[in-house]
């Protein structure tokens, strides 16, 4: 922008129209936090896996990557002639054609609703026809919500009830057809079961309204691939675990039942250099950064405070676990000469916004963002897959794509940390997916996922299981330091 009404604006101008600019878009980012776009995602589930997978935006039409839905579930290759491509699952074949709605599979014709896409090998359906084609492809009925983007692969679909109890203080028991680990958070008067990966669907009643002054309802929603239940009080609740993840029960903790609640201090995240205000999502560009950059390394604990994140077991919360490893991680970092600076070590609440603020504001060669999931063994690492679009003017840096520039150097500390623990003879599995904060990161962005040892979920949080592989991530991104380092300057 260089001209006003009254015609060119002098430099000094300009530099008041940026700073004048970055304390508006700051004002925005908090403003308007709540209301910025979500990734549009679609959730598949069957008694082999349950997964979830990015929503692509084609001519204004919702498409689907059809090798990625079919890779969980069974032996699956995509071969590509010209503007052909011929899929086979298992034992059965699908041959599609750039440009074409007419598909074959299994020998039989089927009309999709929108062209059959090509691109960079991959073969992307429009999501309305997911249902469909699947069924054809793998034998099987197979259910879609499209409004909520979830698709159910035969009879897996977990069912609840919900009751108050007789006793007092009320509590209220949601027994479940099958075991269950959602997130939960709580916030004045609500508490919310996030269900990403457990295909949980509505009672008969999408609200449940109960005789209880202190819990009065639960509400059961679904959208972007994800079911959630909110629980309504007039009192703090929190949930706890049994019979193998089948039963949730809410109540007041015992001091709740017995007093009035009152404000508890916030919790305060740990002590850092003030983020400046256009450090915010509008303007992860331009924060400044001191001269020497003290940390090499940013390792953070996912979840933490309100929000648990994933119940590994009964008694064990994710948030736990990704303390436990940060601090092991940090320490093995520290131990190779990598000042490190962990974003929480406490049961601290950080949103990810906060969290992509304050890492790059410390400016750090490498983000590693710690994570821990009951299913699966050994260890999964992603980085980001940035989506097209974003401007970005001058120093102000699209929030969503911040990632785009580092994705290669992203990507080659990821392939580090995997060859380090695969030479400890830790199963790893390397994956990119759209996830936050990870996009909003501007440096190297690795996130580390660790899964239990065979089915043992309780050892997740041992340090006789974590501390080798804390090492081998650490020997990883050490090995990776010179090009890490390199990228900096």
């Amino acid at each position: 922008m260089n001209t006003t009404a009254g015609g060119i604006v002098s430099t000094e101008g300009r530099g008041r129209m940026r700073v004048a600019m970055a304390v508006l878009l700051a004002i925005a980012s908090v403003v308007l936090l709540s209301g910025s776009s979500e990734e549009k995602r679609v959730s598949i589930y069957s008694t082999i896996a349950n997964y979830s997978l990015p929503v692509l935006e084609r001519n204004r039409l919702d498409y689907v990557g059809l090798l990625e839905v079919l890779e969980p579930l069974g032996t699956v290759s995509g071969r590509v002639n010209a503007d052909h491509w011929r899929l086979r699952y298992n034992d059965a074949d699908a041959e599609f054609t750039a440009g074409k709605r007419v598909a074959r599979t299994r020998g039989t014709d089927f009309y999709l609703s929108a062209n059959f896409i090509l691109e960079g090998g991959r073969g992307l359906v429009p999501l309305a026809d997911l249902s469909s084609l699947l069924s054809r492809v793998l034998g099987g009925p197979v259910t879609f919500n499209p409004s909520a983007r979830r698709l159910f692969v035969g009879s897996v679909a977990i069912h609840f009830t919900a009751q108050i109890s007789n006793v007092a203080p009320p509590k209220l028991i949601m027994n479940f057809s099958g075991p269950v680990n959602p997130s939960i958070a709580t916030e004045p008067g609500k508490l919310r079961m996030t269900f990403s990966h457990d295909p949980v669907v509505a009672p008969g009643s999408p609200k449940l309204t109960f005789n209880s002054t202190a819990i009065t309802s639960a509400s059961f929603l679904e959208s972007n691939g994800e079911a959630e239940v909110v629980i309504s009080s007039t009192v703090p609740v929190l949930a706890s675990f049994s019979n193998n993840g089948r039963t949730i029960t809410v109540g007041p903790p015992p001091t709740a039942a017995a007093t009035p609640a009152t404000a508890a201090p916030a919790l305060q995240p740990p002590a850092l250099a003030p983020v400046p205000v256009a450090a915010g999502p509008a303007s992860v560009g331009n924060a400044p950064v001191a001269a020497a950059a003290p940390y090499f390394a940013v390792v953070d604990a996912s979840h933490g405070g309100e929000e648990r994140g994933a119940a590994l077991t009964e008694q064990l919360a994710e948030k736990d676990v990704t303390l436990a490893f940060a601090r092991l991680l940090r320490q093995e970092l520290d131990n190779r000469g990598l000042r490190t600076l962990l974003l929480r070590d406490a049961d601290t609440t950080l949103t990810l916004d906060q969290r992509a603020a304050m890492t790059n504001s410390a400016s750090p060669a490498i983000y590693l963002s710690v994570h821990a999931a009951s299913q699966g063994t050994g260890v999964r690492l992603y980085t980001g897959l940035t989506a097209s679009g974003g401007e970005n003017i001058g120093a102000f840096v699209d929030w969503d794509t911040a990632q785009a520039p580092f994705q290669a150097l992203s990507d080659a500390a990821a392939t580090s940390v995997a060859a380090a623990l695969h030479g400890k003879q830790v199963a790893v599995r390397t994956l990119t997916a759209p996830l936050r904060p990870l996009n909003n990161i501007a440096t190297a962005a690795v996130a580390i996922e660790i899964a239990p040892p065979a089915s043992d979920v309780a050892k997740l949080n041992s340090a006789a299981y974590q501390q080798p592989i804390a090492a081998a991530v650490a020997a990883g991104v050490a090995d990776a330091r010179d090009r890490l380092q390199a990228a900096r300057k």
